[in-house]
């Protein structure tokens, strides 16, 4: 009995040595992993503005802006009427 008691101890001995140096070994390779992830990240992307409007779009919005006062002079179109109207248009 006393050499089986020397073997379970010893395996037992042996098996929380394992166990502690597997651990340290899995601890300093996550550090070490960590480590050389951190330069691998990609910076943020910058993003380009939007695109400002081309000069197209520009005579779109004068010619409407000139025929609504056109509509508000004949008198199709009260002042409240033109002045929505208008903010829809420079709004967009």
């Amino acid at each position: 009995m006393p050499g089986l008691l020397r073997g379970v101890a010893r395996t037992a001995m042996v098996a929380g040595t394992a166990t502690a140096v597997s651990n340290r070994v899995s601890r300093r390779q996550g550090r070490r992993w960590a480590a050389e992830e951190q330069p691998r990240y990609a910076p943020e992307p910058t993003y380009a503005p939007p695109p400002q409007p081309t000069a197209a779009e520009a005579p779109d919005r004068v010619t409407a802006l000139r025929q609504l006062a056109d509509l508000r002079s004949q008198g199709v179109l009260t002042e409240a009427e033109f002045e929505n109207e208008k903010a829809r248009i420079l709004a967009s």
